[in-house]
């Protein structure tokens, strides 16, 4: 299937890495402050900076959400507000893997939202989330969905409809490196998967996805650089996003580009977590808990909707059922044996990613 682009108005991508919603962050940090060693408060001051704490979520997610989280605060915030209260959420985004490294590392996040469950799984591990972490929200804490799909230039010159078009000759398909980043994986397994959906066996996944991995011109660290990468230097005939992606990039780069949903694809599941070991320090459990479970409220889906990502609220999904076509899709539970054992199989040191390249490489 293909969809064209209408040109809209341009929207500059976010760039920092860290983003704050809520006026006032900095307030008290100028020349002006109160000295509250001098006038013999430091426990005074130490309370004050636990409230201040208290009142500060940092939610450290993965690189494409900016946008998307950037709505939902900015929605969010008045709710968690209204009666006087003070709350600031902080954003963190980066290659899914370096920011789940960064949090067992100690960035402060008190919650986590990823695009795959192994990036949770890996905190779990560490002791920073709860074991249980599916259990703790509603659609085993996924509140959106999203597919990996194919980026065309305009009038698709190159003739893409389907995964085993990127491994043709002369294709270069554009994919951040799978080593570190969720999008990467989700297209080595969304192109593995679809091989053994058309019937071919595991040796011929294999093959397939190899071919198409050993054409890609630049691996980047992060979505929104192979977006980059793709969209602005020019490089490359196709890019491999999420579903979600595809209007931010029309409003950015106008109608360029075409999308090609291929037969088979794989869903994308984004979870949620609290960081234990942050909101127990912080104080924050109840505030990071009340911020993910709205997630599930029908204002923060038509905002998932909003932003192209398929929303779990059968009504939302439903009004916006022009946006989201019918695809046939597979999960990483059904074909792989969920994220812990694809990142095993796939992606470990030695995996079935590291021989296709040096098998493409001798």
């Amino acid at each position: 299937m293909t969809i064209s682009f209408q040109r809209r108005p341009v929207v500059a991508f976010l760039t920092g890495s860290l983003i704050t919603l809520a006026a006032g962050t900095l307030a008290g940090c100028g020349k002006n402050a109160p000295d509250t060693a001098a006038s013999g408060s430091a426990s005074a001051a130490a309370g004050n900076t636990a409230a201040a704490d208290a009142n500060k979520l940092l939610n450290v997610s993965y690189d494409v959400s900016r946008e998307f989280y950037k709505d939902i605060n900015a929605a969010y915030l008045p709710v968690a507000n209204k009666d006087g209260g003070k709350l600031e959420i902080q954003q963190s985004h980066g290659g899914s893997s370096k920011q789940v490294r960064g949090v067992a590392e100690g960035l402060q996040a008190d919650v986590v939202t990823m695009n795959q469950a192994s990036d949770i799984d890996f905190l779990a591990g560490k002791g920073l989330v709860d074991k249980d972490w599916a259990k703790k929200f509603p659609d085993n804490a996924v509140p959106n969905t999203s597919l990996s799909v194919i980026l065309v230039r305009k009038g698709n010159p190159k003739q893409i409809h389907d995964w085993a078009d990127l491994a043709k000759a002369g294709v270069q398909p554009i994919i951040p490196n799978p080593k570190v980043t969720g999008n990467g994986r989700y297209t080595w397994v969304a192109i593995w998967g679809a091989a053994l959906k058309s019937g071919n066996n595991e040796a011929q996944a294999a093959e397939l996805t190899g071919k198409v991995f050993a054409q890609v011109p630049v691996l980047d660290g992060g979505g929104r650089a192979a977006t980059t990468t793709f969209a602005q230097r020019n490089i490359g005939d196709a890019l491999v996003t999420f579903e979600s992606e595809v209007p931010l990039i029309q409003r950015e780069f106008g109608d360029n580009f075409e999308v090609i949903y291929p037969k088979w694809t794989v869903l994308a599941e984004n979870p949620v977590a609290i960081v234990n070991s942050v909101v127990d320090k912080k104080g924050t459990r109840q505030a990071a808990t009340d911020y993910l479970n709205w997630l599930w409220s029908p204002e923060a889906q038509e905002i998932a909707a909003k932003h192209h990502l398929r929303p779990r609220n059968a009504e939302v999904l439903a009004r916006h059922a022009k946006d989201f076509p019918q695809q046939q899709t597979f999960t990483v539970d059904e074909l792989f044996g969920g994220w812990s054992n694809a990142l095993k199989v796939h992606f470990s040191d030695g995996g079935t990613y590291d021989k296709a390249m040096a098998q493409r490489r001798k």
